[in-house]
């Protein structure tokens, strides 16, 4: 790429905007206060890991992110990636499912499979996991507009495997806000969205012990565009305002803090995504016992998962791609994540395949078995620039969450679309970067080859919807029609009420009510958002 300029800079200032030193040393953390700021590793305010031991006790959860095509077609990959290795699964949901729709709705042509697998009714649950004991297993759902009905259809899956609700062990995404923000695979507008969340956390706490029914997503933020400090500030404003809603509603505020994960993503800046995690362990902690008075530890507990990294892969030179995976996973496990899904090195043009994915599930294990990251806990704790580091990293994050509460909170911020136009600011900023050359992304702006990358693309099979739509006639036409519909009924009444929709969508998807009859009937009720003007 010409134009670029090669001269060594003088100033370093991180991506968050921290200008860096050319070296640290005592006088740069001689305000620290090790009992106050970071505490052994299982002790507040968690600084160092939530657990005492860490990883010498329980290594990272490794899941690959995984679903295409059908049902038989996903159950194939998740096994195969089981007898690899992973200890634990994580499902891609295709686009019409995220969006309410069925694989016969018009809006849904050419998608059905394409990115995430189709499912349409329980009985595409049930072939997703053919085979794979749900009583065993931990499965982690990247879902939001359409989670309380993926959740029912999950349990419902279970049970029809003989395993008690108790033994259901998942965690569904179930963030909404984060979806106004970044992503877009929203449905209902934002009031009746928080009811839902609230309704399905509500349930899991009397239904289902095992399960996480919020894990609050910075990482899709993240490859929205924005800095780490950015990611971590709305997700902690994010965090915030479910926890407000849900305390609104009558609940515990230890019984809400247990319920919520995050999913975190990784950058190529090795140590700033180290003291990122290490300064939302903090952040939280304190949020948690300062603003919300929660007094069981287990409610203040960062509970995250890392990798990632997707917006920082390269279609040029994708083999460079395995190095950056390693990267995200060993900056993740030194800031001391709980599970870690990794992205295949071809994902940023294709769904990986099961090569590609191997060799992400391998990229864990050599950490944890080969490396010798696992063998003490916070490895890096109480290196000067570390912790200088997170320190600067705890309070940027403090200024972003309060420059979006001066706009009148998250909530306000997303209905007007100011967060949305950060996201974009910062995902421009960024892509200027790199076409300048100010910042290096190696085959691509700086010791690029020539020619085109020779590439292996996953194959979409235009029958696949095809045979879905064949699949929901026969499940349709085997089913009790009346009773649907009189299930579907219900559901609007409630909606129409303040009842729990949660015990309504149970019995909904178990009468095999389609994803799009069950979403479409809320929707009636509910509306659906209008994505403010931006620009």
């Amino acid at each position: 790429m010409s134009g670029i300029d090669n001269t060594p800079k003088k100033d370093v200032v991180l991506p968050s905007g921290i200008k860096v030193k050319p070296i640290y040393g005592p006088e740069d953390v001689k305000d620290m206060d090790y009992k106050r700021d970071l505490g052994n590793a299982g002790e507040y305010p968690y600084t160092r890991g939530i657990y005492p031991l860490m990883y010498r006790d329980r290594p990272w959860i490794i899941r690959q992110y995984s679903g295409f095509s059908a049902g038989e077609d996903t159950n194939t990959r998740l096994k195969f990636l089981m007898q690899r290795g992973v200890t634990g699964l994580s499902l891609a949901f295709g686009l019409p499912s995220q969006m309410g729709l069925d694989s016969d709705h018009p809006l849904a042509e050419d998608e059905v499979g394409r990115a995430g697998v189709a499912i349409d009714t329980l009985r595409d649950m049930e072939d997703i996991f053919n085979g794979i004991p749900l009583g065993k297993v931990n499965t982690n759902m990247t879902i939001n507009a359409t989670a309380s009905i993926m959740l029912a259809m999950y349990v419902a899956a279970a049970e029809k495997q003989g395993v008690p609700r108790d033994q259901v062990k998942c965690t569904i995404q179930n963030d909404i806000l984060k979806e106004y923000i970044a992503r877009g695979a929203w449905i209902y507008p934002l009031k009746p969205s928080m009811r839902l969340i609230g309704d399905t956390i509500e349930y899991c706490n009397r239904e289902l012990p095992n399960v996480n029914a919020l894990s609050v997503s910075s990482g899709h933020i993240r490859f929205a565009g924005t800095t780490a400090a950015h990611e971590a500030g709305y997700a902690l404003l994010i965090a915030n305002a479910y926890v407000e809603h849900l305390l609104g509603r009558g609940m515990n505020i230890d019984d809400i803090g247990e319920r919520i994960t995050f999913s975190c993503s990784g950058g190529m800046n090795f140590f700033e995504d180290i003291a990122k995690y290490r300064a939302l362990r903090r952040s939280w902690a304190k949020n948690m016992k300062e603003r919300f008075g929660a007094k069981n530890p287990r409610s203040m507990r960062f509970v995250s998962s890392g990798g990632g990294g997707n917006q920082e892969l390269t279609k040029q030179e994708p083999e460079n791609n395995i190095i950056r995976e390693t990267m995200y996973a060993l900056a993740a496990a030194l800031g001391g994540v709980q599970a870690m899904t990794m992205p295949g090195y071809m994902e940023a043009y294709s769904i990986p395949t099961p090569k590609a994915q191997q060799i992400a599930t391998r990229t864990s294990q050599i950490l944890i078995e080969e490396s010798g990251i696992t063998d003490t806990v916070d490895p890096l704790g109480g290196s000067y620039y570390v912790e200088w580091l997170t320190n600067e990293m705890e309070k940027r994050i403090k200024e972003i969450m309060v420059e979006v509460e001066e706009k009148g909170g998250i909530l306000e911020a997303i209905e007007k679309g100011y967060i949305q136009r950060q996201v974009a600011a910062q995902a421009y900023l960024y892509q200027r970067k790199i076409e300048s050359g100010e910042l290096v992304k190696v085959g691509v702006n700086k010791y690029a080859t020539e020619g085109e990358a020779d590439l292996e693309l996953h194959e979409y099979d235009s029958r696949v919807r095809d045979a879905q739509i064949e699949r929901l006639k026969k499940v349709k036409a085997g089913r009790d029609n009346s009773g649907v519909e009189r299930i579907l009924k219900d559901l609007g009444k409630a909606a129409g009420g303040k009842d729990n929709l949660m015990p309504h969508i149970m019995e909904a998807v178990k009468a095999y009510a389609t994803v799009g009859e069950i979403s479409g009937k809320l929707q009636e009720k509910f509306g659906l958002f209008k994505e403010p003007v931006t620009f």
